[in-house]
């Protein structure tokens, strides 16, 4: 399958995914708020679009889809209990979405909003090239060394539900396409959390060196290394949260603490 990460460099730096099948032609529209530039690409590799996804409700998702949908005809799929207009399917955990021969997994993912879906791409066994590793489209649940907020409509112990008991048993070789560029400003916060942290340390550094962070691609194995709301078990971690007079015993509360310190970082 074929993936387009596509930057839009505006004050959100959000990210647009178009998914495709190299045989077929029929892709897949994730997001597709900038739709000049989802289209432009659909049309500069010859595409049929033939859905759009939005994980979740926010306008800066769902801002294209009504430009995108009067070009190509395209369906238009998301959680069935999103508020957004005219959704033609509505999905629940278990279920698939096709992109020409590619199957993709629902996955019913709250906390950044109450009804916000990812997609798991569970990869091809029999492609050894990168395109044939896994791969999850995580919105503004999990972000490259963080996670999104709970501000508008959202709820922390569902963020910390579905960080645990869904996004961590998926394989650690799963490729991480999230809904919008935050990845340095989030390393500084695991370095604020987390001082020792070499790996977050070192990847800093790297993009200040010019490493492009709009286009790295980070996997859940080095998320990791490099995101704290992984790492809710480092004795570093809870003892500074310590220090600040937060009592954390365990993960949750160590999860949720930091996603407090975090709306005010």
């Amino acid at each position: 399958m074929i993936i387009h990460k596509i930057p839009l460099r505006n004050s959100l730096r959000n990210f647009i995914y178009l998914l495709a099948d190299e045989e077929s032609k029929d892709a897949l529209a994730i997001d597709p708020l900038a739709f000049d530039k989802c289209l432009d690409t659909a049309s500069e590799y010859g595409y049929n679009i033939t859905q759009v996804l939005n994980t979740h409700h926010h306008h800066d998702h769902i801002g294209g889809n009504a430009k995108v949908i009067a070009a190509t005809g395209a369906r238009l799929l998301a959680h069935k209990n999103a508020k957004i207009p005219n959704v033609d399917q509505g999905l629940s955990v278990g279920d698939t979405v096709h992109v020409g021969k590619y199957e993709l997994q629902v996955l019913d993912t709250p906390g950044h909003t109450m009804s916000h879906v990812c997609l798991f791409y569970p990869g091809n066994d029999q492609d050894d090239s990168e395109a044939g590793e896994p791969a999850l489209f995580s919105g503004d649940v999990l972000f490259n060394a963080g996670v999104g907020n709970c501000f508008n409509g959202g709820h922390p112990e569902a963020m910390y539900d579905t960080v645990v008991d869904i996004f961590e048993k998926l394989p650690e070789s799963t490729r991480l396409f999230p809904g919008h560029d935050y990845i340095e400003n989030n390393l500084r916060f695991t370095l604020d959390r987390e001082p020792e942290n070499r790996w977050a340390d070192e990847f800093l550094k790297a993009f200040s060196a010019g490493l492009d962070a709009e286009s790295y691609v980070t996997t859940l194995k080095l998320e990791r290394f490099l995101n704290v709301f992984t790492r809710l078990s480092s004795v570093e971690v809870r003892e500074r949260l310590n220090e600040k007079g937060i009592t954390c015993n365990d993960d949750k509360s160590t999860f949720l603490a930091l996603r407090e310190l975090r709306n005010q970082w």
